[in-house]
């Protein structure tokens, strides 16, 4: 199913938000980080998904997003994406009328914490969480096709 995806995303200040929410696992590869699409395989806990998406402009571009049967998702994860394969729990938490997503990486990419909100809209206004620090959105290095080429625990070097 085809959607425009608008986001932000943002550096995570303090460790508040973990009280507020359940992390579910995410394991996801990518098959292609070409520059202007990607083509991602995750497992969503046991949810199997397919997605292509366009380059981002200003935080908002097209989407494909498909189910598909978790052992497909495992195969294409383990045996035919680029590694290393992203790996993080994914919490949900309701702010202010808001969903956010934390992400807490793990693997390659451990100690990376971005906090993401999905917007209807690209000028929509939205009140941030305190734990929710500066505006990363237009960073490259925090996309996560990118995180495959450039992992996190290489940023410090």
């Amino acid at each position: 199913m085809k959607k425009i995806e608008t986001e932000k995303k943002f550096s995570v200040t303090s460790f508040e938000w973990k009280n507020e929410a359940e992390g579910i696992l995410y394991r996801q590869g990518y098959l292609s980080i070409d520059p202007g699409r990607t083509v991602r395989v995750r497992l969503e806990g046991e949810k199997g998904k397919f997605t292509i998406k366009a380059n981002k402009i200003k935080g908002s571009g097209d989407e494909f997003e498909y189910d598909i049967p978790v052992s497909e998702a495992e195969y294409m994860i383990n045996n035919l994406c680029l590694k290393p394969v992203i790996e993080k729990f994914r919490y949900k938490i309701n702010f202010k009328g808001n969903l956010w997503e934390v992400d807490e990486f793990l693997g390659e990419n451990e100690g990376l914490i971005i906090a993401e909100i999905e917007l209807d809209q690209p000028d929509q206004k939205f009140e941030k969480p305190r734990w929710a620090g500066k505006d990363v959105t237009e960073d490259q290095r925090y996309k996560n096709a990118n995180l495959v080429k450039n992992p996190y625990r290489k940023w410090k070097e």
